[in-house]
């Protein structure tokens, strides 16, 4: 049993440099193989790639994004797998504890060659947990953490494991047969945002489950997620780098679902986006009749 760790970066090279040291730290760390590639970064992190004999470094443009990095890593790692072996996603701003790997692929045999996600610890928060994993509506085209539908005292002492619908690339393992069998990213339909829960949600199509183990922890910086709120709103809506892309959305709930589901996508986002635009257009209204 092999794990392939794939780690796209682009400069942050303090965190590329956290993430090795936990990544080398841990119990399974000898059945272990680390790939990262390097999209374009010009903080010397490609020098510091090259000192690294333990680290297969994929160097590319710029143009990837984090879908397309995913798949060079997978074109890298995939042909010499074995039938039980690992992928595992991760990115570089984030550090978790020795145990972490060996966690995840015990949880991933207890449930029958799950995929599983990691649950996300914030700095300096309390509790320090902020995300479990995703829960999606598609005929509604909303997605949630699960966290949300926690008490808070389950907040502060969480069951071992949870279900989901989909999982991030944030820290999380797939048995390497998987992508044999179902393909792999889809880096031109999803370049960066989305595309992580696009391959998860396939696999669970094909009755794959998808399981989020609260002992595999990735810690976190302060402010996680995708801060959007220094975008412009035309940046928001259609800039790549913003996590509400309409095109992007579009896309995903194009691919994601049951066929009827899929052909409606884009008839149901217009109606929701249209139906919430209106909801908090009157709610500004009222808000600001309120104060006359």
């Amino acid at each position: 049993m092999r794990v392939n760790v794939i780690i796209p970066v682009f400069n942050r090279l303090e965190h590329t440099q956290k993430v090795l040291e936990a990544l080398r730290s841990q119990t399974v760390c000898d059945a272990m193989t680390i790939v990262i590639v390097n999209d374009g970064s010009t903080d010397g992190t490609a020098k510091y790639l090259q000192s690294q004999s333990d680290v297969t470094e994929i160097r590319a443009d710029g143009n990837l994004w984090w879908g397309g990095a995913i798949e060079e890593g997978l074109k890298h790692v995939l042909p010499a797998c074995q039938p039980d072996d690992y992928v595992l996603f991760l990115n570089n701003d984030t550090w978790f504890d020795d145990n972490f790997v060996e966690a995840l692929v015990q949880a991933s045999k207890e449930n029958g060659g799950a995929a599983v996600g990691s649950v996300i610890h914030e700095e300096g928060r309390d509790p320090p947990l902020v995300s479990i994993g995703a829960k999606v509506n598609i005929n509604r085209l909303a997605v949630w953490d699960l966290l949300s539908e926690l008490s808070e005292m389950e907040k502060r002492s969480p069951c071992s494991q949870y279900r989901v619908d989909a999982l991030s690339g944030r820290g999380t393992l797939y048995p390497a047969l998987l992508f044999r069998k179902h393909g792999s990213m889809r880096p031109n339909l999803l370049p960066h945002y989305m595309a992580d829960y696009e391959i998860a949600m396939r696999f669970a199509r094909a009755g794959v489950p998808l399981v989020v183990s609260s002992k595999a922890i990735v810690y976190s910086p302060p402010v996680y997620g995708n801060d959007a709120s220094s975008l412009s709103w035309r940046k928001r809506l259609f800039g790549r780098r913003s996590a509400h892309n309409v095109f992007q959305r579009l896309i995903f709930y194009s691919l994601v679902g049951s066929p009827v589901q899929r052909m409606t996508a884009p008839i149901r986002m217009a109606y929701f986006s249209c139906s919430r635009a209106f909801s908090t257009w009157r709610s500004l209204a009222k808000r600001k009749e309120g104060t006359i």
